[in-house]
């Protein structure tokens, strides 16, 4: 890495860094003043860039933050301090949740200083924002979610691979990483990295796509309000009713359910597992899911999913039976791809090429280990050797 002294930092940037690293490690300024041997007061001065760290102390605090020196020094290393929505089920989950806070923002900031390195700019195709409004809150959440795909060119028919509209189409910063069970997706958003948003890759397909467009739905309608949001039992905020309700009818919009029901149950007098089937093939979503779509748009009777539960289910043995054994279209949903996007890998890639990071500065960077970011590289050398020149990009 290139550590010019003019790319160096003030003593007030890194004492704000030093600030955001440590309250993001959730270390006191009491025990970080203890690591390296000073008062609070000095700790406190440090951050505030009235006093000037030595590097041994800077050293040290970093290994306590889990960085790297060089890494507070850099003038295009980027320090973020997103506050995300984030959905878990109980109060319980706290440290799990401040984890997987603590991770987007991990994963935020390398893909921004990546970016800063290269000299790389991200698109962003932002729609406009629909603020909830009184009334009837999941007619609004269903006209806006039609109104997006129609913005994106989508129309009403199904839709699939929806992380990459969100990613390539939108603009927006989308991650996939294990987190813990409880923990689904967050949502952040802020003015320099746009917005952000990390998926539980340990999750079912469909409830990964389901999670990404309940978190779009935040951004939609309320992107820079960075309150956390939690679901209890028994209580469901207007948010969380519109964000719940735009996810259902942005995958199964109403006039192209209406129309493929149609198509199917014409001349037949009763509603069967083949239908519900064939629906959820068609659109990509749970049977489940598809049921209670139908007895929300009053073609299916309530009770009709748990009926179909309390009479057996719909079985995948029953599903292979009506649709074969074809690729599961919902494993277009959730595309398989390595710890970190392929952008985000393009850009580590290109700046271990350019000499601008070292395989350990990489896998620091993207919270990888080495072996992974090796095979993100390995490749590099073959790739270059079989370039023509007819295809170089300026």
């Amino acid at each position: 890495m290139n550590n010019d002294t003019k790319d160096r930092l003030d003593d007030h940037a890194v004492g704000e860094r030093l600030r955001l690293a440590r309250e993001g490690a959730r270390i006191t300024q009491a025990d970080a003043a203890a690591s390296i041997g000073v008062a609070r007061t000095t700790l406190v001065a440090i951050e505030k860039g009235q006093r000037h760290i030595r590097t041994g102390e800077l050293q040290k605090l970093a290994a306590l933050y889990g960085s790297s020196a060089n890494a507070f020094l850099r003038s295009e290393a980027v320090h973020l301090d997103l506050v995300p929505r984030f959905r878990k089920l109980t109060q319980s989950a706290e440290d799990d949740v401040m984890e997987a806070v603590a991770l987007l923002n991990d994963l935020v900031r390398a893909e921004v200083e990546l970016e800063n390195a290269l000299g790389v700019t991200r698109q962003q195709n932002y729609p406009p924002e629909r603020p909830i409004l009184p009334g009837n809150v999941k007619a609004q959440a269903e006209q806006d979610a039609q109104e997006l795909r129609d913005w994106l060119g989508l129309g009403s028919g199904p839709c699939f691979d929806i992380i990459s509209i969100l990613e390539l189409q939108i603009g927006i910063r989308v991650f996939l990483r294990p987190l813990p069970p409880k923990v689904s997706g967050l949502f952040a958003y802020d003015e320099q990295a746009g917005a952000c948003i990390l998926l539980n890759s340990n999750h079912p397909p469909e409830r990964i796509i389901q999670t990404a467009l309940h978190e779009l739905a935040h951004f939609v309608s309320a992107r820079r309000q960075p309150e956390t949001v939690m679901l209890e039992a028994g209580h469901s905020s207007r948010e969380e009713i519109y964000a719940n309700t735009f996810a259902r009818c942005f995958l199964t919009p109403a006039r192209a359910v209406r129309q493929r029901f149609a198509e199917l149950t014409a001349g037949q007098s009763r509603l069967t597992r083949r239908h519900i089937i064939l629906l959820a093939h068609a659109f990509g979503v749970s049977r489940e899911a598809m049921t209670r779509r139908l007895e929300e748009l009053g073609l299916a009777k309530r009770g009709t999913w748990d009926w179909f539960v309390a009479n057996g289910g719909i079985s995948d043995d029953q599903a292979r039976q009506v649709i074969g054994e074809e690729p599961n279209r919902m494993a277009r949903l959730s595309p398989q791809r390595g710890p970190i996007p392929p952008r985000i890998a393009l850009l580590a890639r290109e700046a271990w090429k350019q000499n601008l990071y070292s395989e350990g500065q990489l896998a620091r960077l993207l919270k990888l280990d080495r072996f992974d970011v090796r095979a993100l590289v390995e490749d590099v050398d073959s790739e270059e050797s079989e370039a023509d020149e007819l295809f170089k990009l300026s």
